[in-house]
């Protein structure tokens, strides 16, 4: 007969770890992670394009939180080559607060999660 709250032939089912002290676990790394996005998500994030021309900041929440243009790159014969270098450089404050993201949510390691 299995022990109580057990497998047969088991130490506990889970590694000798009772369902209780489990559940206390995800628990525990459920609360850091969702810490860890707090801090990620209130984190600054810059990026520049065209030489230093444009510099996009966002936060890890994904918000623009400031753009800046050098005087000298707004030229309204090349509105369009701003328009490209403001989405550049947009695109990739955010793909700093992907690697960022992954990187702090890696470290908890549950597979399908990320």
């Amino acid at each position: 007969m299995a022990k109580r709250g057990g497998f047969p032939g088991r130490m506990g089912g889970f590694g000798g770890m009772n369902m209780g002290q489990l559940m206390k676990e995800a628990k525990k790394m459920q609360e850091e992670m969702e810490r860890t996005q707090e801090e990620l998500g209130v984190k600054e994030f810059e990026a520049t394009a065209g030489g230093g021309a444009i510099q996009v900041i966002v936060t890890g929440a994904k918000e623009i939180k400031k753009i800046k243009l050098q005087k000298e790159v707004v030229d309204p014969e090349e509105i369009e080559m701003l328009q490209d270098l403001i989405v550049s450089c947009t695109n990739e404050a955010l793909r700093k607060v992907d690697t960022a993201m992954t990187a702090q949510m890696g470290k908890y390691n549950i597979p399908g999660l990320m």
